[in-house]
């Protein structure tokens, strides 16, 4: 199994959290996918052929996932200002879910082969264009998941007071769009952060969460297992914990 995670150039860095490639050259294997507040958009190629293009939505719970033998994953793993701008959709729709979309959708089935530089330098300039057609964006949803995704607001009062915006209307707002509440997509950022420190082996970050028994708590809620089973990540089950970056 060969896992990697490349980041978008600065300009896309508010829509996209990173580029990512899995392969499976062996057997049949089985991964957990954790919540991290963000979709991912995936291109199955499998031995080499263009297979599926899957949307997900947000997962606020652990989905179990198996991948063939010759599984090949292109895929984007977006943050949720994408939903509006570069999809101009709701994904509420996909809450804990995926869907397929056609082949040729954003001419993913232009790729006849898997290669990942190829995706992420076509669909890089894409958005750009994209992005640079835009009449408008809405600086305060962006400063919404700014504070979220960096930790800036530790509750739903402290964002509200952060950007202007009260906590009735960011709350119609994710529940429309995505079907989250403001106070899940806090929770769930929050395990995310710890995923790295429990990867390194450190099973209580002490800097996302107020003590050790409530971070034990909160993980449980999102992950189904505790921090230790999650820090052993016994034959790579945690995708999310198997990561090799590229910059």
């Amino acid at each position: 199994m060969n896992y990697r995670e490349i980041e978008p150039t600065d300009v896309l860095k508010d829509y996209i959290k990173f580029f990512w490639v899995y392969e499976n050259l062996d057997e049949d294997i089985e991964h957990t996918i954790l919540p991290d507040a963000c979709f991912d958009l995936l291109a199955d190629f499998q031995d080499g052929v263009l297979q599926d293009v899957i949307l997900t939505g947000i997962w606020t719970q652990p989905i179990s996932v198996t991948e063939t033998k010759g599984t090949t994953l292109l895929a984007l793993r977006f943050k949720l200002p994408a939903a509006d701008v570069l999809f101009a959709k709701e994904i509420k729709s996909n809450l804990n879910t995926m869907c397929s979309l056609p082949l040729s959708f954003w001419n993913i089935n232009q790729f006849k082969s898997p290669d990942f530089n190829a995706f992420i330098a076509t669909l890089q300039n894409q958005f750009k264009k994209q992005l640079e057609q835009l009449d408008r964006i809405d600086t305060r949803k962006l400063k919404l998941f700014d504070a979220i995704y960096h930790d800036k607001a530790q509750s739903v009062k402290a964002l509200s007071e952060q950007i202007a915006w009260s906590s009735r209307q960011i709350n119609r707002y994710l529940d429309k769009q995505f079907g989250i509440s403001a106070k899940t997509l806090l929770q769930i950022c929050r395990c995310n952060a710890a995923y790295k420190d429990l990867a390194n082996g450190q099973l209580y970050p002490s800097n996302t969460h107020v003590d050790q028994s409530h971070f034990i708590k909160e993980v449980k809620k999102y992950t189904w297992t505790t921090p230790r089973d999650l820090s052993k990540n016994k034959n790579d089950r945690f995708l999310q914990l198997s990561v090799e970056k590229d910059n």
